[in-house]
């Protein structure tokens, strides 16, 4: 896994990747055209996924960091309209295994604690919250683990798996140099990347290497839905041991989590 494309995404619509030929023309005779419609780049770019392994590296030598995001995704009605949702995610997290996520929308919201030892996931509007006892894992050993037994999708989870053996290089079917850029003030360069059933986009940060945003598209509906992230970090605040343990709040109920297997087999039951 390189990047989850359970997260969604959209066409990378003007891209010299997908240029007809006649517009690839007329990018070659306009200079300010991005550096990726200048001429067709080959199907794997080694200057791309070398600015992928930098950003792993970025991203692994973390300490700490909190972490802001303005996210939308696009869901697909069976009409085949298109409704998008915007979001905010916040992580807090000290390596190796802390971290505290919130994810608000204007459908829902939810937090989520891991203290290194257990994890509990909190509805603060319903009140409601569950708590994975003895987890102690790592944070990429704990977010796949979360995914993959209790089918719980940790927003922006590949920041904890790039520069790791869980983004193998060879899912990378094409990638290419997009051009330069700023964004939020930042100097940044954009790189576009295909894999099986996904293409993805990323901003990195001349400055950092690590990612700015990040746009995936979903191959695997012809409608072609997007997800979208703006990341802004600061590494340096300190981050109280606090954030990490939940303490649940008045009036709040504690249910149960269902593993991914049990709720299968309830759900085919007779």
């Amino acid at each position: 896994m390189l990047v989850d494309n359970r997260w969604m995404g959209l066409a990378l619509a003007g891209l010299a990747l997908i240029m007809p030929a006649a517009a690839a023309a007329q990018a070659r005779e306009t200079p300010d055209k991005p550096a990726a419609q200048a001429a067709m780049p080959p199907s794997i770019d080694p200057a791309a996924l070398a600015a992928l392994d930098k950003m792993g590296t970025a991203l692994r030598a973390l300490k700490q960091f909190s972490l802001t995001s303005e996210t939308s995704i696009e869901y697909v009605l069976e009409s085949g309209e298109k409704i998008q949702l915007g979001g905010d995610v916040v992580y807090k997290v000290r390596q190796p295994n802390e971290f505290f996520a919130e994810v608000k929308s204007d459908r829902r919201q939810r937090q989520f604690f891991y203290d290194g030892k257990d994890l509990t996931v909190y509805s603060p509007r319903l009140k409601y919250y569950a708590t994975m006892d003895g987890v102690n894992a790592s944070l990429r050993e704990m977010v796949l683990g979360a995914s993959q037994d209790y089918g719980i999708e940790l927003p922006l989870a590949d920041l904890f798996l790039w520069g790791t053996e869980y983004a193998p290089r060879d899912a990378i079917k094409g990638a290419s140099y997009v051009g330069a850029g700023t964004l939020g003030g930042d100097a940044i360069d954009q790189y576009a990347f295909r894999q099986v059933g996904v293409d993805w986009q990323v901003w990195i940060s001349k400055v950092t290497s690590l990612p700015r945003k990040l746009v995936i598209t979903s191959l695997d509906d012809e409608a072609r839905p997007q997800y979208a992230a703006r990341l802004n970090w600061d590494t340096k605040k300190a981050i109280p041991a606090s954030t990490f343990s939940f303490v649940p709040p008045k009036g709040a109920s504690k249910i149960v989590f269902v593993p991914v297997d049990v709720a299968v087999v309830e759900e085919d039951a007779p």
